[in-house]
């Protein structure tokens, strides 16, 4: 049981950094000024990233209750 949940720790935290790295910045850096033309011209797709954002609370929920488990079986 303890390596089972191990396993779908990391494969759940592998995830997660994965649909963090997905989601676009919120910065106003030089990038973002770069960004900002060009999303007026192609426009920016909110759907996408209203989806990751959800994806990701849900990912670093599960991360933070298995965790917890791994915690009090070890």
């Amino acid at each position: 049981m303890y390596i089972f949940l191990t396993i779908l720790d990391v494969l759940v935290c592998l995830g997660l950094i994965a649909v963090i790295l997905m989601q676009s910045s919120k910065s106003t850096g030089v990038s973002g000024v770069i960004g900002g033309a060009s999303e007026q011209f192609f426009g920016k797709k909110k759907g996408m990233d209203e989806l990751l954002s959800r994806i990701s609370s849900v990912l670093a929920a599960v991360f933070f209750v298995l965790t917890l488990l791994i915690a009090i079986i070890y």
